[in-house]
């Protein structure tokens, strides 16, 4: 299962809700050194809200690895130093289904439906103000920016999230609340338990 939506709108706590496994494709950005990351249009801000900003690649090959033999290496990133610290191994050891979360999920939807590994995938949304609240409160707790980027990230993507739903959806995600993707994630769940194979 792939969960995508925008930043702030729940996909870490609804995954950690759904009991399956996780897979956090937000350990996937790439390092703040980075040379080819994108940068916000007439700014010298690093856009972070960009797919170029993240290794699409990578986080595919884990997915795949995953649905392979259940256990992938795959890194820990921390947003606040906009780096990489280490490297863990996700295990899932035999679950069937397991949950790949991130801003970027939506990108891998074609991909994951052509290597055959796809179950849903879905986009959570919650309102433009509802996320900004979130994100903002979220962002200032865990330390991620500087408060002045925050809140420039946070009016901007406002401002974008109806465009940022559409792309997602564009690209195969299904937009729904919260209580619509635990319904989708039960029954995908169910599914893949009667057939007995392991897909994202």
């Amino acid at each position: 299962m792939l969960l995508c939506g925008p930043s702030g709108s729940g996909k870490s706590l609804l995954a950690a809700r759904s009991g399956l496994p996780v897979l956090r494709l937000d350990d996937f950005y790439k390092e703040g050194t980075d040379p080819s990351l994108p940068l916000v249009p007439q700014s010298s801000d690093i856009d972070w809200d960009h797919p170029d900003s993240w290794d699409a690649d990578a986080a595919v090959a884990a997915i795949t690895e995953l649905c392979r033999t259940g256990r992938t290496p795959v890194p820990v990133y921390d947003i606040a130093l906009s780096a990489r610290t280490g490297e863990e191994t996700v295990d899932i050891g035999r679950t069937p289904l397991f949950l790949a979360e991130g801003v970027f999920a939506a990108e891998l939807v074609s991909r994951c439906r052509d290597l055959d590994v796809l179950a849903d995938a879905l986009c959570l949304s919650r309102g433009p103000l509802t996320t900004f609240r979130r994100r903002f409160l979220r962002d200032l707790r865990e330390g991620r920016k500087s408060v002045p980027f925050l809140l420039r990230r946070g009016w901007r993507l406002m401002r974008r999230e109806r465009s940022v739903i559409a792309r997602q959806t564009a690209l195969g995600a299904h937009v729904c609340d919260r209580d619509e993707a635990m319904g989708r994630l039960a029954a995908a769940a169910a599914g893949r338990c009667a057939t007995a194979r392991t897909a994202v």
